[in-house]
């Protein structure tokens, strides 16, 4: 396994390296179509077990000494098919699990089109809920200090992070120091993976934090095949259902 230089800053900090993911495919959707109400339970799909054998394939080679998850079955799974053979404790941080949402299957096939596929550019807005569930600025409040009590446990270097997409585009904004109201501007597709370096004083604090990579995914690198972002095809799949 590939060993990264943890001593590459000049000013005496750790450098360390959080391999953030997004889960698989979640199987939010039976084969008619027809909406789980249960959405926190729900299991990967065929695809989504595929998607992360090929993310464990890409990331065969780093030498992880940590691992958590959010506990939901989708992190759960996704990380352990990850992690494969590795004898690893899995450890969960529940705040990271995904913002709550509201009941979807109220939603009118107009505001579907519109509030519901294009939520995320209005989480700034004072107030603003995810389709009527969990407000951003409270999911906000319980995803960076639970991500902050992740990160300041000592003795790690390399770890694999297994999130969900509106946790993921949180942290990203965290990373780059920017408002609640930017998480929109971010993609996070199935399975994909986030490279954020962290440079760690000897007293434990963060002095620098940087992306390497957003939104890769094994199968196609390039997003060659995708238009749609992610709220967008979920939008598409409930109005299906009108």
């Amino acid at each position: 396994m590939r060993t990264m230089d943890h001593s590459v800053p000049f000013d005496g900090c750790v450098r360390r390296r959080i391999w953030l993911m997004r889960h698989a495919e979640a199987a939010y959707f039976d084969d008619r179509g027809q909406h789980d109400p249960n959405a926190r339970e729900v299991p990967l799909t065929a695809t989504g077990r595929n998607q992360a054998a090929a993310m464990r394939d890409l990331l065969k080679n780093v030498a992880f000494d940590r691992a958590v998850c959010s506990g939901l079955p989708r992190t759960l799974q996704t990380a352990s098919i990850v992690l494969a053979e590795r004898q690893m404790e899995l450890e969960v941080a529940p705040d990271l699990c995904e913002i709550e949402t509201g009941d979807r299957s109220a939603v009118s096939p107009e505001r579907l089109k519109d509030e519901f596929a294009y939520a995320l550019f209005s989480a700034g807005d004072g107030g603003a809920t995810f389709h009527g569930g969990e407000r951003f600025d409270s999911f906000l409040a319980r995803v960076v200090p639970s991500l902050e009590r992740v990160i300041v446990a000592p003795a790690w270097k390399e770890m694999l992070l297994v999130a969900h997409g509106v946790t993921n585009r949180v942290i990203l904004a965290w990373v780059l120091g920017l408002p609640l109201g930017a998480i929109g501007r971010f993609e996070q597709d199935s399975c994909c993976l986030n490279v954020i370096d962290l440079d760690t004083a000897p007293d434990g604090a963060i002095r620098r934090r940087f992306l390497r990579a957003v939104n890769l995914t094994a199968s196609d690198p390039a997003k060659t095949n995708v238009r749609r972002n992610t709220v967008e095809n979920l939008a598409l799949r409930y109005l299906m259902q009108h």
